[in-house]
């Protein structure tokens, strides 16, 4: 069994960041399985060496330790680009942008996220690749790499929500691969790498679940097996917003300051019903009252 964290190096780490950490850790500890890191820094405009060496720090003084060495996507381009190519019958160029992918399509939920309405989609009986090739090549509009979706059910079964049943085609269209700029794009990268980090269970929040029915459609385009998926409750602010990196006063650098690690760990166990009081504890303490079934799947608020 092995679980892992993968977080973005794009600011200091919060406490909805620690929370992913931490039940991915205990989880994975708890069925004797390995539990690994791996730095998603593919976006080289937001992500910084800095932030992640902080997290790791962070890591370590939270008592959340890693196995084997730290795996950083920036280092792994060809290693996407090779898989791109295994999926090149199944995709296509697509140059439109987001403005205009907006002006035809309502955002389909709350979180802002729309529906691709296959404007670029192949139609025709014209030739895939000169037509990847000649908008790649293309100056005044380069093309990002979209992959077809097909219109039927992916299904799954997460340990904290259940039976997930979702349709592709209607909750998001056909995604990108990969950016127009050239950078590889989130849902590709996470099924590569955790297929060959020999990844068996991923641990994050729920605002993902969509995530998780993408990933599992190109797991099985690629031959490879599925994780099993356990999101948990996001952490909110009292207006209800996901917990993110300009929350300041929430970042593990800050909170250093004033408490312990076994604090924090312990207020976040006592918040997803680990533990029935909010008392210091260490995570290898934890592993003896962590259990699936006593995480909530109401978000919860996590203020000063």
């Amino acid at each position: 069994m092995t679980g892992r964290f993968a977080p973005s190096p794009t600011g200091e780490m919060h406490l909805g960041n620690v929370l992913a950490a931490l039940l991915s850790w205990l989880s994975a500890r708890q069925q004797g399985g390995m539990w690994k890191l791996r730095i998603e820094d593919l976006d080289p405009q937001r992500s910084r060496q800095e932030y992640a060496d902080r997290l790791m720090s962070d890591l370590e003084w939270l008592g959340l330790t890693w196995d084997g060495e730290v795996i950083y996507q920036s280092q792994r381009t060809d290693v996407y680009e090779q898989y791109l190519q295994q999926l090149h019958a199944l995709t296509y160029p697509c140059t439109c942008t987001r403005n205009e992918i907006l002006t035809a399509q309502a955002p389909h939920e709350s979180d802002g996220r729309i529906v691709y309405p296959g404007t670029c989609r192949p139609k025709g009986a014209e030739s895939q690749k000169s037509k990847v090739d000649s908008l790649i090549t293309s100056v005044d509009r380069p093309a990002a790499i979209r992959l077809m979706v097909p219109d039927e059910m992916i299904e799954y079964e997460d340990r904290v929500y259940g039976h997930q049943s979702v349709n592709l085609a209607t909750h998001c269209g056909d995604f990108i691969l990969r950016r127009s700029d050239g950078v590889f794009a989130y849902q590709l990268a996470v099924v590569v790498d955790d297929a060959e980090m020999g990844v068996t269970e991923v641990v994050r929040g729920r605002d993902l679940l969509l995530s998780a029915a993408q990933q599992i459609y190109l797991y099985r385009l690629l031959g490879k097996d599925v994780p099993t998926y356990s999101h948990h409750p996001l952490l909110v602010n009292s207006r209800g917003q996901r917990l993110c990196k300009r929350d300041q006063s929430l970042a593990v650098g800050a909170l250093r300051e004033r408490y312990s690690a076994q604090d924090i760990i312990g207020r976040l166990a006592y918040a997803v019903r680990l533990i029935p009081a909010p008392e210091p504890v260490t995570p290898q303490q934890l592993l003896t009252y962590f259990s699936w079934s006593k995480i909530p799947n109401q978000d919860i608020m996590m203020d000063d």
